[in-house]
Parts: C-alpha cells; sequence; structure tokens
C-alpha cells in the first residue's frame, strides 16, 4: 500500500507547477533602477502583465494538480 498523499502522477504535476511559478517570478524581475540612470524597462508590459499571469496560471496549475485524481481512486469511482 502506498502511504504517499498523492500519486506520482499528482507530484509530477505539482513540480511543473511550481516551475511555471519560478518563471513568472523571474518574468518579473527586471532591469534595475539606480539612483543614477532611471530604466524605464521596468514598466514594460511583461513585467506588468505577462509575468502575474504566468504566475496566476501556475497557482491555479497547482490546484489542478492537487486535485487531479489518481488511477487508484478513478478504479474505485467506476467500481461502485
Amino acid at each position: 500500500m502506498n502511504n504517499l498523499a498523492f500519486s506520482k502522477i499528482n507530484y509530477i504535476l505539482l513540480v511543473v507547477g511550481f516551475a511555471i511559478i519560478v518563471l513568472g517570478f523571474i518574468l518579473m524581475g527586471g532591469g534595475a533602477t539606480s539612483e543614477e540612470a532611471f530604466n524605464p524597462e521596468i514598466f514594460s508590459d511583461l513585467h506588468i502583465k505577462a509575468a502575474p499571469m504566468v504566475c496566476l496560471f501556475g497557482f491555479l496549475f497547482e490546484i489542478v494538480a492537487i486535485l487531479w485524481p489518481s488511477k487508484e481512486s478513478k478504479k474505485e469511482i467506476m467500481e461502485n
């Protein structure tokens, strides 16, 4: 009997979701602005719009990964 909380596919999906979230945070990081020079690149569409959407998708993917049924639970559902 498997003592893990999730099946193997759940853990794989959790890792993929975590990687998507990390990618979103990496995309949010941009060129730094110093006291001597202002970098307007920090206000680009990539940093302001796309990166938060990537993070949101990653968090939603994590929810799906947690709720994804295992093969054993699908068999139990079909038998009942």
